[in-house]
């Protein structure tokens, strides 16, 4: 009897995902990415994902001979859609911060680039906080550069946003006074654009603190055995010169965060 109630144990453990469960081997792996963060990822009009980090999220599977799945999601549900299991990591240009730390486990940063303000050229001398008071500022919400304004200019008034690229089409509509977000995409997605005419960034660049180091792949909690295969596959793409090749066809400056 006794036997019989031991293995019953066992089994309802097995079938739940308890401790005897048979650990996944990552022949298979999902990976959550946005699409709407140029020139990161992005979604063409054929459906076709393209980007920075669809390149990196490709290069990892092939290191880890993975077969990956990639799964667009919206960039507020990425973490609720992790811990879910829609996907097994996530490849969408996350910054690393002590607050995400608590929801998530993070690869090695795969690259780091700081943020800029922008606004009408002329309109600001600096970015302070002085500077923007009573001033709307659009940032991306559930962001470490939202933290960061709700942190440090109180007397400003704040547009959230759910995209990277609607603050600038928010911006261009005149619906905000400024607009804080990547250097990179500000640059690619709105300055070099007919729309961004007439616009520039502001003051010098910005660089987050709040347990910040750079960019990196993000894991459901405990995930030790998938965060190690990909810091390692990171590691090599870096090693080959596949990472370079890959950054040099976004960008002429370096976003390895290694300098």
């Amino acid at each position: 009897m006794l036997r019989r109630l031991v293995l019953a144990a066992v089994s309802a453990l097995a079938l739940n995902g308890g401790a005897f469960a048979q650990a996944p081997d990552w022949a298979k792996v999902r990976v959550g990415v946005e699409g709407n963060y140029p020139p990161f990822s992005r979604m063409g009009a054929d459906g076709k994902l393209s980007g920075f980090d669809i390149d990196i999220a490709l290069a990892v599977c092939a290191r880890i001979k993975a077969e990956c799945t990639l799964v667009q999601q919206e960039w507020d549900g990425m973490m609720p859609a992790l811990r879910a299991k829609k996907f097994d990591m996530i490849v969408a240009s996350m910054t690393i911060s002590d607050e995400r730390r608590r929801a998530a486990d993070f690869s090695d940063p795969y690259y780091d680039v700081p943020s800029r303000w922008v606004a009408k050229a002329g309109a600001f001398k600096d970015h302070s906080a002085a500077s923007f008071k009573g001033k709307k500022i659009i940032v991306l919400r559930n962001s470490p550069r939202a933290k960061h304004v709700a942190d440090n200019y109180k007397d400003s008034e704040v547009l959230l946003v759910a995209k990277e690229t609607d603050i600038y089409l928010e911006l261009a509509a005149g619906r905000g006074d400024i607009g804080f977000g990547s250097s990179v995409v500000s640059n690619e997605a709105f300055l070099k654009r007919p729309e961004g005419k007439g616009f520039a960034q502001v003051g010098n660049t910005v660089r987050l603190d709040g347990g910040g180091g750079g960019v990196g792949i993000a894991f459901r909690k405990g995930e030790d055995t998938l965060r190690l295969k990909v810091n390692a596959a990171l590691k090599a793409i870096r090693a080959d010169g596949s990472y370079k090749k890959m950054a040099d066809a976004y960008f002429d400056f370096d976003v390895s965060g290694t300098n």
